[in-house]
């Protein structure tokens, strides 16, 4: 099969999701948070890798919009499949990638993506089954769901009447109000010399001493909200926008427009860093942070929140 056969595959399965009720996306909606946009400045004074485009910062105007106040879950997850029946791409591909201190026995997986040996490609890993075939989700209920790629993003979002947020979007969120700062909560670490999120303590990828009290995915509510309401913006899991990756300008989608309908199989953007960074890997845990990986790819430590443009009464 092409690389072109996969990708029609993949949109086809966006396609043939069918709606929820207007009762469960009335529900859904009501969740979010809103927002009233307007001026802020994106991005960093300068990058500490040059290759993410995060620099410098850019002066961007948004409309008012909703966004969740948590990632998506695995409950709200489960009640998409159960409703619709819907494959993710690690279902239909037959496996996903697994961090290796979370499997029994990581030498019965060898294969890793190149000059990332701590992530292991396991037969039968998927959502529902983090860890490969003899494992679950059952409490981690209201953990982020994960091995979530950026197709099956938009499934749910089809199914839900919502959409994914555009970076600048996700990026305003996450700031929480405050200008020209690191982290939601300021520019300090450990506010306070307490973890205000979830990430790697220790010797990576070799210890996790998890100080902060969770050595994989921690609940999507866990440590204090930013001034916005929103639960981990930076931390605990990478979350798919709706951007292509590369120089960033500021879009945000609107119902006159279809650039949100660019279906090439380009590599998109992740926001927030996850459970994994530390300063000595990946020092992406800030909320002008990003990262890229290709729309068909899913990996133990990414999943997504929803957005929405609100109705302009007529």
């Amino acid at each position: 099969m092409t690389d072109a056969d996969r990708v029609r595959d993949h949109l086809a399965a966006v396609a043939d999701v069918p709606a929820a009720s207007a009762a469960r996306r009335a529900e859904l909606a009501a969740r979010l948070v809103s927002l009233r946009g307007g001026f802020f400045d994106m991005g960093a004074r300068k990058s500490t890798y040059e290759g993410d485009l995060d620099s410098p910062r850019l002066r961007v105007k948004l409309r008012p919009f909703l966004i969740s106040a948590t990632s998506v879950t695995n409950l709200d997850f489960a009640d998409f499949v159960d409703d619709t029946g819907y494959r993710t791409v690690a279902e239909r591909e037959g496996w996903s990638f697994v961090f290796h201190l979370f499997l029994k026995d990581p030498d019965n997986w060898i294969e890793s993506p190149p000059d990332l040996p701590w992530w292991r490609k396991v037969d039968g890993a998927y959502w529902a089954r983090p860890e490969g075939p003899d494992s679950t989700y059952e409490g981690r209920e209201t953990h982020p769901t994960v091995h979530i790629a950026w197709y099956d993003a938009l499934a749910y979002c089809a199914w839900a009447g919502l959409r994914l947020p555009s970076e600048a979007e996700w990026e305003y969120a996450a700031r929480g109000g405050l200008a020209k700062q690191k982290y939601p909560w300021g520019n300090a670490l450990t506010p306070g010399g307490a973890f205000a999120m979830n990430t790697w303590q220790g010797d990576f990828p070799h210890i996790n001493i998890a100080e902060d009290g969770h050595a994989g995915t921690a609940p999507v509510d866990a440590f204090h909200p930013n001034g916005y309401g929103l639960f981990n913006m930076t931390g605990n899991v990478w979350e798919w926008v709706e951007d292509a990756f590369g120089p960033r300008d500021g879009y945000q989608p609107s119902a006159d427009d279809d650039r949100g309908k660019d279906w090439r199989a380009v590599p998109r953007v992740q926001r927030g860093g996850s459970f994994l960074c530390h300063e000595s890997h990946c020092d992406r845990y800030h909320v002008h942070s990003r990262t890229r990986n290709d729309p068909d790819s899913s990996t133990g430590n990414c999943g997504f929140r929803v957005a929405s443009t609100p109705e302009v009464a007529g």
